[in-house]
């Protein structure tokens, strides 16, 4: 008997607006209007601008449509290294990380979070205190704590 036990494949989540409408009806109009341009390239007139600028469009739509995905998945990110921040410096203080964190950029708290348990109180409050710019923060991290996890 097969034994039921979960896989470790990550669960596919679609999101149908983006995946089943928006993304197809681009690539087909993007194709359509190139292939109707590849017909007529080349005559000088109105039908050949027209379906010049219609594949344009298309091509232009196309390209939003996945950057936005990279900007979402980014945000994302930004969004996942704020809470573990905020949960290891809770975890090393028993005090919240929040108060903290109106006082820094994120590039600053992404910079503090190679540092060691034992270093962040302290470096945290140098960074704040002294206004330390990422480099700086990075500088001062005697020892640092990778990151084998990031995508």
């Amino acid at each position: 008997m097969p034994s039921s036990s979960p896989t470790n494949r990550p669960t596919v989540r679609w999101y149908v607006p983006h995946h089943f409408i928006l993304l197809p009806a681009a690539l087909v109009m993007a194709f359509y209007a190139g292939r109707r341009y590849a017909a007529i390239a080349g005559t000088d007139d109105n039908n050949a601008r027209l379906w010049f600028c219609v594949a344009a469009g298309a091509v232009i739509v196309l390209g939003m449509l996945i950057m936005m995905r990279q900007h979402y998945a980014l945000t994302l990110q930004d969004r996942i290294i704020r809470l573990e921040m905020r949960q290891r410096y809770f975890e090393i203080t028993r005090d919240s990380f929040q108060p903290f964190e109106q006082q820094l950029t994120f590039k600053q708290i992404a910079a503090l979070r190679y540092a060691s348990d034992a270093e962040l109180p302290g470096l945290l409050q140098a960074a704040i205190r002294e206004k330390l710019s990422p480099a700086a923060i990075q500088e001062r991290i005697d020892h640092v704590v990778p990151d084998k996890m990031r995508v």
